[in-house]
């Protein structure tokens, strides 16, 4: 009876332990990759929008998730740490919603996209922070943006960026796909090394 009680109250320490503030948040076989690999991984997903891929990309970064929502919400300042994207700027805002208008080199340079991109405000969904944005207009059928902040612990996050560009222009959708997820495999480590550099900054003041 002495050892089952001892067992029980080993147990509930061992949980405490996990439940503490600190805690990893998640320890899926993903983050441990991204933390090991300290690049970021491509990859593609289907949408409802389009028969043509969203391309995404995803990266550990090495700062907490605070940090994380501040650089992908500066939009202003997109084109000096995201080198794909040619022109970045506010150019409105609806109660809580800001418009962004982005300029984006596809097909090798030989064609420009813009389009503007109205963000809404970040949600959360099944644990993760969400911040979503639509294109209202463009020179593209269609121009859609998701960033997904995940914290892993507290100060490691998973950065993964969604995005999804329709063209006019009449190329296949897996030349696109492959495009964008260049795209995003840039925005994420661009968002990643101005995280990184700016928590560094902090933390030795």
């Amino acid at each position: 009876m002495k050892t089952r009680r001892t067992l029980v109250m080993v147990m509930a320490t061992l949980g405490l332990a996990l439940l503490a503030p600190g805690a990893s948040a998640d320890t899926s076989e993903e983050a441990k990759r991204l933390m090991k690999l300290r690049d970021a991984e491509r990859y593609e997903v289907s949408t409802e929008h389009s028969a043509t891929k969203a391309g995404a990309a995803r990266v550990h970064i090495a700062a907490p998730v605070a940090n994380v929502k501040k650089t992908v919400t500066d939009f202003k300042h997109y084109s000096k740490f995201i080198s794909k994207f040619d022109k970045a700027k506010v150019v409105g805002r609806d109660g809580d919603k800001t418009d962004v208008y982005l300029q984006v080199p596809i097909l090798k340079g030989a064609a420009k996209i813009w389009a503007v991109v109205r963000f809404q405000p970040f949600k959360t969904v099944n644990g993760e922070e969400v911040l979503e944005g639509q294109m209202i207009k463009g020179n593209v059928k269609r121009m859609d943006a998701r960033w997904r902040i995940k914290k892993i612990d507290d100060e490691n996050t998973q950065l993964n960026l969604e995005l999804l560009i329709v063209p006019k222009l009449p190329v296949p959708g897996s030349m696109v796909t492959g495009e964008v997820k260049y795209a995003a495999d840039e925005a994420v480590m661009g968002s990643r090394n101005k995280t990184e550099t700016e928590w560094a900054a902090k933390k030795k003041k």
